[in-house]
């Protein structure tokens, strides 16, 4: 994965995460679950995408 694609996804999550934080602060109990879910599939989809590069840059056996 490049590294500018690697910082946007770490940015990103780190944004998403702590979106959580602050509706568990502002006690929005929907949008804390709504962002949890959200946060889980874009950081899996980030793990994915890492995945599926690097196996794409592998030689063939």
């Amino acid at each position: 994965m490049s590294k500018p694609l690697a910082l946007l996804f770490a940015v990103v999550g780190t944004l998403l995460l702590a979106s959580i934080s602050l509706f568990i602060a502002l006690r929005e109990p929907w949008m804390v679950l709504l962002f949890t879910f959200i946060s889980l599939g874009f950081i899996g989809y980030g793990f994915a995408m890492k995945a599926k590069m690097r196996r794409k840059n592998k030689p063939s056996e």
